[in-house]
């Protein structure tokens, strides 16, 4: 009997599951690592993250062929034809595989139909395990990640004197949220240079056919990405010794031409296994211990929280929800995804500042993520399915564990309120207090219904209209509501007319191709009511029933229950 392991480009850890199984019979244990072109393929995957998940595997294989396991290394259009010729030769009898963090790998396994035993072994990546995860979350009316979070802090015992949190307090996120004003000494980064393994990577994707499209949306060079768990743990170094005494109040900020402002840019290493999680919270804990008199603890306890809580119960959702999570869409958006997401192509300083930066390196901290990239689509209406592909391809440390509950529950509020307690929708008021970028930008940040106000304040104030009866039973939306009742019929009608996005002539994205056509209305009022003025779905009298009609020029008529002093809502689409 033979004890195969295959090891996953996400699993590069000498200590995880499938391979500990074996540690005592290394040398009789073949292991196999595979490069799919098609797997690759199934997304126009960021370059920079295609090397340094092949690079890492390299690296990786290399260590374990160092410790005595006796290692194939195989490049293949599928994984099905190396697996074949790696069991015949080696005579396996059982493959033994850790768990796939992502659900569809663990499918694209089942359906493989090998000759031999599976065997999935636990997945230890985490500092949860599956089971602890769910044995929490079973019985719960709702998963509150605070609750989570302070259950972690006490079970793994961070931050803790006896049972209570360190400084008092579980919660310093009201002291990390500095805007970035003044003039501010930022840290720099820890980058490497290609080796000849990391650079035979890069030499292959950029002559390889099949990559030759995702050259027009990524760059591949520089790569400056660690690639090993040596790299790793230099980093994670660097960052405890540089950054994470300040980390705290400034994590939300955004300033231009700054990709990394004081954020570890761990998660590549975390999300492919050359740290695990919890080595990262102990030693940014140690660090502080050893400096608690000079470091504030609002620092520290940000970047835990971070970790051992948003991380951790982002990955819990996860497994613990069903299948059809992906395709939840609460909000009914429909609109296909921006054509100047792929390109970088926009008026808009915000966008166009974090999406060029995605390009170069594959990466954006979390309030760009969040307030700029999910925001701009969740009030705009794109489709949160089409979003969560753009996320997974883009980014260096995305999967489908990630984007999931990162973009389908955090971003676009599409599972109605299962992981956040409100759509975390903001106009331009956010971006400005928060970052430089409103002050060079072709739009105006202050204006909601001029020709050149801010889309993020029209689509804003729009999206709260159409979306009125969905948002006015969420306890947290009451107060922003009221501002919306404040705001005249009339200028809603303005709002809801000021741009029409013209038709994208890119082979990828949909109707923005920016380009925002001024004052060319496709819908026309009388009366009261709004209309999202994207020529797709017209939600009728947002403060009563939500009538919705979608329409492709047509003329709708309704009848609608009374608002003031009532009367009929007369919509013309004009072709």
């Amino acid at each position: 009997m033979t004890i195969g392991i295959w090891v996953l480009g996400d699993q590069l850890w000498s200590q995880q599951s499938a391979l500990q199984s074996c540690l005592q019979q290394k040398q009789q244990t073949p292991v196999i690592f595979i490069e799919s072109l098609a797997h690759a393929g199934q997304l126009p995957y960021h370059l920079q993250k295609l090397v340094l998940v092949w690079s890492a595997m390299r690296h990786f294989a290399a260590e374990l062929r160092s410790l005595g396991f006796p290692v194939t290394y195989a490049q293949s259009q599928d994984f099905n034809t190396p697996l074949l010729q790696w069991i015949e030769q080696y005579q396996i009898t059982e493959l033994r595989v850790m768990t796939p963090t992502d659900r569809p790998f663990a499918v694209l396994i089942q359906k493989l139909e090998l000759p031999i035993q599976v065997t999935f072994t636990p997945n230890n990546r985490f500092i949860w395990s599956d089971q602890e995860f769910q044995q929490w979350a079973s019985g719960r009316k709702r998963l509150i990640m605070e609750d989570f979070y302070r259950q972690g802090r006490r079970h793994f015992n961070i931050l803790m004197e006896g049972n209570q949190p360190v400084g008092g307090r579980w919660n310093f996120d009201k002291q990390n949220r500095k805007p970035p004003k003044g003039k501010l000494t930022l840290p720099e980064a820890l980058w490497f240079e290609p080796d000849s393994i990391t650079q035979d990577v890069i030499n292959f994707i950029k002559q390889s056919e099949a990559f030759q499209d995702n050259q027009s949306y990524w760059l591949l060079e520089p790569f400056r990405w660690g690639v090993t768990r040596q790299q790793a743990l230099q980093v994670m170094k660097f960052f405890i010794e540089t950054r994470l005494s300040s980390f705290g109040p400034y994590q939300d900020a955004m300033v231009t031409g700054e990709q990394t402002m004081w954020h570890a840019m761990l998660s590549p290493y975390l999300n492919i296994g050359l740290l695990h999680p919890l080595e990262v919270v102990q030693a940014a804990q140690l660090a502080y211990l050893d400096n608690s008199s000079d470091w504030e603890l609002n620092s520290i306890e940000g970047f835990i929280r971070q970790v051992l809580g948003w991380r951790e119960y982002m990955h819990g959702v996860y497994v613990y929800l069903d299948d059809d999570y992906s395709e939840r869409n609460w909000f009914n958006h429909t609109h296909p995804l921006p054509a100047f997401y792929w390109t970088g192509d926009t008026q808009m300083n915000c966008l166009h500042q974090i999406l060029t930066q995605v390009k170069q390196i594959g990466y954006a901290h979390h309030i760009q993520r969040l307030m700029v990239l999910n925001n701009f689509a969740m009030i705009a209406g794109i489709s949160p399915q089409e979003l969560e592909d753009w996320f997974h391809a883009a980014f260096i440390d995305g999967y489908d564990w990630v984007m999931q509950t990162n973009v389908i529950g955090m971003g676009q509020f599409a599972d109605g309120g299962m992981i956040a307690s409100k759509p975390y929708a903001a106009s331009a008021n956010y971006i400005n207090n928060m970052s430089d970028y409103c002050k060079n930008c072709a739009y105006n940040h202050r204006q909601r219904s001029t020709d050149n106000a801010c889309p993020f304040n029209f689509f804003y104030w729009d999206f709260l209209a159409r979306h009125y009866d969905l948002l006015k039973n969420q306890p947290r939306m009451t107060q922003i509501l009221r501002n919306l009742e404040r705001i005249s019929f009339d200028e809603l009608q303005i709002i809801g007319n000021c741009f029409r996005p013209r038709k994208s002539s890119s082979s990828r994205g949909g109707s923005y191709s920016e380009a925002w056509s001024i004052n060319q209305k496709p819908v026309t009022y009388t009366h009261t009511g709004q209309s999202r003025g994207l020529g797709m779905t017209c939600e009728l009298n947002p403060y009563n029933t939500g009538i919705r009609d979608t329409f492709a020029g047509v003329f709708c008529l309704k009848r609608l229950p009374k608002y003031g002093k009532g009367g009929n809502f007369n919509v013309s689409v004009l072709k």
